[in-house]
């Protein structure tokens, strides 16, 4: 195996293991793809329009070239290497075309970033969003050199930085990848000009100037602003693959349908927000007094996915956008992938739960409360605080908490949502049945999560979620290495950890924030045990997008 030494260097200056046990051989990468089910996942387009068939195959044309931008985004070497495993036509090599394409990558995300293609290096924390070779304390001493506003640009979403000489300098998105977004922007305006919903029409046509211009609040506003059947999300958004700082957008896009029968169910968790908000169990003088005015939640079926919203586990929905500026003025928009969760509850979690509950507790498992907290989570990223006052100065969450963030934030959508709906259950405004089904549930899912790995942030943060509910008897082991929720300690440990999170959030403690991930964010014995015996189900999905075989 080939490993560039610097990358090595760099990698044990950050305290993180190098993995030297060889790449894997074919049998081993088979079984490490079978942990993905392969899943057709499909929507009925029969009520749409000939012009509405012809947007979506657009925006398909427009999320494959997004697909590529974003494999440059993880790695340099990415592309070059991917035309490599495409001449390969051997057994071995089209076993690692597959499982690269699964990643996005020369490296298994489910197994703490392995090496399974020869030639690659070790996965870095800074993707390619910041210098080859440059540690995290020499570029944040370059950002704390910089004036305010050039600070600003290089702590922001939208730009990378490279080297300079002896120093560092930003490159914005538009200047980086500016053959990819003028392709992707071309097909996005062919798209608008056959569309026929008004709204659309602007949200293409905006995001495809945003791609052009490195401006994307316009079209952020415009895709919050979004009606009728097609559902588009396409741009730079999440900051998981900044695993540096968390403070660079990866590029995705998501071509989905509304369900419209699914979303009006759901528009009344919208109405509750400012009341959840305001009972939050942490001091008022955090909690936000007037949330933005917009709150949608959107239940789509999801047609195609690309770049960060396709690579390893499957996204089950998202809440967008993530620039706080918006998110302050105008709210956020949550999307829920229902085909997708469907297909992860049938394949992944209702096994699960046969093995890790107490077989008294396995009837409780319900789609409704899978369903339910994934929703009341993408609610929960919108709520708490996002934009504070740190030693001083204005700032964000994101910004203080640096590379800690994304686990954090995952940790209180995911427990915070538990407090959310156990408020809304004692409001009357769901049924008091729902509580026995939603902690038993919840139970399950995370043993489904945490399986992603607590290196990534949604495993990382259920871990944390866990070992704190079973620090506080929220959570039991039996004798049988089965799990229970009690009923008499997990309200309380919901309530004391959402109350932790979003206080080190609002103080911007990235001490506390990262000694919290240290201590909590690692699979304990007992937990292990459990995992260990889920060896024969799924992971999660790998979805085969068989409706854009019919355009």
């Amino acid at each position: 195996m080939l490993v560039c030494a610097v990358a090595i260097a760099w990698v044990r200056a950050q305290g993180v293991p190098v993995k030297t046990t060889g790449i894997p051989d074919a049998a081993r990468l088979e079984r490490m793809a079978a942990r993905f089910a392969p899943t057709e996942i499909g929507a009925d387009l029969s009520t749409l329009s000939d012009a509405d068939r012809r947007v979506l195959a657009k925006l398909v044309e427009a999320s494959k070239i997004i697909d590529g931008l974003f494999l440059r985004q993880v790695w340099a070497g990415n592309n070059a290497m991917l035309l490599d495993l495409v001449r390969d036509q051997s057994p071995i090599g089209r076993a690692r075309l597959r499982y690269f394409l699964l990643n996005k990558g020369p490296w298994s995300r489910l197994d703490h970033n392995e090496v399974f293609v020869p030639g690659a290096p070790p996965k870095l924390a800074p993707a390619n969003f910041y210098p080859d070779g440059a540690s995290k304390a020499e570029v944040e001493r370059w950002i704390q050199s910089l004036p305010e506003a050039e600070r600003v640009g290089a702590t922001g979403f939208f730009t990378v930085i490279r080297r300079a000489g002896n120093s560092f300098s930003l490159v914005p998105y538009n200047v980086e990848y500016q053959g990819e977004l003028a392709l992707a922007a071309a097909r996005l305006r062919e798209a608008a000009q056959l569309a026929t919903e008004p709204t659309l029409k602007t949200f293409l046509t905006r995001r495809a100037d945003a791609f052009l211009s490195n401006d994307y609040y316009a079209s952020d506003v415009a895709w919050m602003e979004l009606k009728g059947a097609i559902e588009p999300t396409i741009g730079p958004y999440e900051v998981y693959e900044d695993e540096l700082f968390n403070y660079k957008a990866a590029f995705e896009a998501y071509v989905t349908v509304r369900d419209l029968a699914e979303t009006a169910k759901l528009q009344k968790f919208a109405g509750e927000l400012q009341d959840i908000e305001n009972h939050l169990p942490i001091d008022p003088k955090y909690r936000n007094p007037r949330l933005g005015a917009l709150a949608p939640i959107v239940v789509v079926n999801e047609i195609f996915a690309a770049g960060d919203g396709n690579r390893g586990v499957q996204t089950a929905a998202f809440n967008l956008p993530n620039d706080e500026r918006v998110v302050r003025e105008k709210g956020a928009k949550r999307v829920m992938l229902k085909n997708v969760q469907d297909a992860k509850f049938a394949k992944t979690l209702a096994p699960i739960s046969k093995i890790v509950l107490a077989s008294a507790d396995q009837p409780s498992l319900s789609f409704e409360a899978f369903f339910t907290h994934i929703v009341v989570h993408e609610l929960m990223h919108g709520l708490g605080p996002h934009s504070i006052t740190a030693g001083g100065r204005q700032t964000t969450v994101r910004q203080e908490l640096k590379e800690t963030y994304s686990a954090l934030e995952e940790a209180k959508a995911d427990i915070s949502a538990l407090f959310a709906i156990q408020h809304l259950i004692d409001k009357g405004v769901l049924p008091k049945s729902f509580e026995g089904s939603l902690y038993t549930t919840f139970l399950a899912s995370a043993f489904r999560s945490i399986r992603f790995g607590v290196n990534e942030a949604h495993g990382r943060g259920i871990a944390i979620q866990l070992n704190y509910l079973l620090d506080q008897r929220g959570v039991i082991v039996n004798a049988d290495g089965t799990f229970v929720v009690n009923p008499d300690r997990v309200k309380e440990g919901v309530m004391g950890l959402t109350r932790d999170i979003m206080t080190i959030q609002a103080e911007g403690d990235y001490g506390k924030a990262r000694a919290l991930g240290e201590r909590l964010g690692v699979v304990r014995p007992a937990v292990q045990r459990a995992l260990d015996k889920l060896a024969s189900v799924p992971v999660d999905i790998e979805p085969r997008f068989v409706t854009v075989d019919h355009f």
